[in-house]
């Protein structure tokens, strides 16, 4: 891989590669999703949102397209999301397991993304609940103690950097925000594995550790937090390929309920 693959498009790996069976990758990634969404839901009291009914399995009109979506809420939990979006016969797989917590604490939140293109891509992140160029003091307590891991994942030879082309989503990217592409076998596999033992592990001591949010601060964090949740969605670059198998009026749909625009619409309320 040269320097130049780091900023390929999606669909530029995709025409390169168009048909090949990630069925097997699609098994053994959901299952470490899984694994992590199972540990979140035993901590927090959460319930399926009323939107993700149906969509336990999904498909497009023309079979190009299919997933599955559910989302979860709760008092300490705004959006948990454990979805996936793909072809398994046609290279493609986008899988997410992501928390955004509620405004009791200001812990980050949590995004851990598998996909294929068909190379494996593997994206971990802890998104910033504040503007981490003006509080040096969050930036230590919650990104220099990934800093090592996040270094030593970067040395791996297997693995390339992936640039997003979307100008917001790296804006988004926090200092220790893994998003890198590998040859789709399962010791990368393996490697993302084991990175997502001491990442989930280092979140979870986190919220044992955590300080209240006052409640006068919580209002202006909520603004914030959906405010990035929700442009994080819709400025990705990868809407271009649901966009175009299910339609404008079925995709935006989509789009807001991966967003979560019901829940956050329900907690601006509450």
């Amino acid at each position: 891989m040269t320097a130049g693959t780091e900023t390929k498009t999606i669909m530029e790996f995709l025409a390169e590669n168009p048909n090949v069976d990630v069925s097997a990758a699609w098994e053994r990634c959901w299952k470490i999703h899984s694994g992590i969404i199972d540990r979140v839901r035993d901590r927090f009291p959460v319930t399926l949102h009323p939107s993700s009914q149906g969509e336990d399995y999904f498909q497009s009109p023309d079979g190009q397209m299919e997933g599955s979506f559910a989302a979860y809420s709760g008092t300490q939990v705004d959006w948990l999301v454990h979805s996936w979006i793909g072809n398994r016969q046609a290279s493609l797989l986008d899988m997410n397991a992501t928390c955004f917590l509620s405004q009791e604490t200001r812990v980050p939140h949590m995004s851990i993304i598998f996909g294929t293109i068909p190379r494996l891509y593997f994206y971990a992140e802890y998104t910033p609940r504040v503007d981490l160029r003006t509080n040096y003091e969050y930036l230590q307590r919650y990104y220099e103690p990934a800093n090592e891991d996040f270094l030593e994942f970067r040395r791996n030879p297997n693995w390339t950097r992936f640039v997003s082309h979307g100008t917001y989503l790296r804006a988004l990217m926090s200092p220790t925000a893994v998003s890198s592409t590998a040859e789709l076998n399962s010791e990368n596999i393996d490697t993302c594995e084991k990175f997502l033992g001491g990442f989930v592990d280092r979140w979870f001591r986190w919220l044992d550790q955590a300080e209240t949010v006052p409640v006068e601060e919580r209002a202006a964090q909520q603004a914030y937090d959906f405010a990035v949740r929700e442009l994080g969605y819709r400025t990705d670059p990868m809407n271009v390929l649901p966009q175009k198998v299910f339609g404008q009026e079925e995709f935006e749909r989509r789009l807001n309920l991966r967003i979560g625009v019901d829940q956050m619409a329900e907690a601006r309320a509450a």
